[in-house]
């Protein structure tokens, strides 16, 4: 008995130790900020990097977290997307309303296609949602008359935000509230992985067989991960869709999931930021290696992505934290 009190105690040490804000991460958010002064004419792109980043947070909690493979986790951001998208053409333009909406109807998608990856291994759950990623983008291009298929929807127009603040053409009013949302957002996904349902989430990514005889119950956790990730992937696809005022049908696609995939490997999984860093580090080596060679650029890509993948093992996130440790074992061997 004194040993299972002891071993809950260490649980919740250690979780409260998680639990803390560190320097590292008060930085992160504080150049965040940052970037409304500092780069004042690039905000709108900096606002599709955090957009982006949000949705690579969604694709980490299953991936990273849950051990959930996915290659249809697009369907999730293009449901939000065009659920803010419709609404707004249709006069409900209240930024808000259309981010809660959008979030709500991704979250059914979510909650409901659940039930069908509790029936196979990876591979199954890998082919599932990967059909269904390719169901919904037909069923967007067929529709036209509902969603502009390939030419897009057509006349979003969203309100100004707490009916105070119109989005302007130079981003600073869509930069504030993306970085709002997805400080938010964060907060509770971080709050919830450093809980004592993150430790179930590991446990089930590491062992399902293990987690299972303990007590978790498996495909109850992997229904509730999955629908939460499918709600701020649909909220990330609404913050798209109000910040560009438009939606086009490659929200839907499948390069969009390999994509978000890449950013997720490059910045690091299961550690929260990976998604933001890594989907920084991609754009903005796209839109560099696309404007010094438009026709070649995607070669260039290629190479990066397997020279990191050979020797930056973790990501940029898990290579920076062991450049650290390796700091932190020189400094220790200077002292001594």
């Amino acid at each position: 008995m004194s040993e299972k009190l002891s071993r809950a105690s260490n649980h919740l040490t250690f979780l409260r130790t998680l639990e803390r804000w560190k320097p590292a991460e008060i930085v992160f958010w504080v150049a965040l900020v940052a970037v409304q002064f500092v780069f004042p004419t690039s905000l709108v792109f900096a606002s599709q990097i955090l957009i982006t980043g949000l949705f690579a947070l969604s694709l980490d909690m299953l991936l990273g977290y849950a051990g959930i493979v996915t290659l249809g986790h697009a369907a999730f951001f293009g449901i939000g997307a065009y659920t803010a998208g419709l609404l707004a053409a249709h006069g409900w333009q209240d930024p808000l309303l259309g981010l809660v909406v959008a979030g709500a109807a991704a979250g059914i998608a979510g909650y409901l296609s659940s039930f069908l990856l509790s029936r196979g291994g990876d591979l199954t759950r890998l082919m599932i949602t990967l059909g269904i990623g390719l169901l919904l983008f037909e069923v967007a291009n067929s529709a036209a008359s509902i969603t502009g298929g390939v030419d897009g929807l057509q006349g979003v127009a969203v309100g100004k935000l707490l009916g105070l603040f119109a989005f302007d053409l130079y981003g600073k009013t869509a930069y504030a509230y993306v970085l709002v949302v997805s400080f938010l957002l964060f907060a509770f996904v971080r709050s919830m992985m450093h809980s004592p349902y993150g430790l179930a989430l590991r446990s089930m990514r590491e062992n399902q067989v293990r987690a299972l005889a303990v007590g978790i119950p498996i495909n109850a956790v992997l229904t509730n991960i999955y629908t939460l990730a499918a709600v701020i992937a649909g909220i990330a696809g609404a913050l798209l869709t109000q910040t560009t005022q438009f939606v086009g049908i490659d929200v839907l696609s499948f390069q969009r999931s390999a994509d978000l995939l890449v950013m997720l490997i490059i910045g690091g999984t299961a550690t929260l930021y990976g998604g933001f860093v890594g989907a920084a580090a991609f754009m903005m080596v796209q839109d560099r290696l696309s404007n010094l060679n438009p026709q070649y650029w995607q070669f260039f890509l290629g190479v990066l992505l397997i020279v990191m993948t050979l020797y930056l093992r973790g990501g940029l996130l898990g290579g920076l934290g062991r450049l650290a440790a390796l700091c932190k074992r020189r400094r220790d061997k200077e002292r001594s």
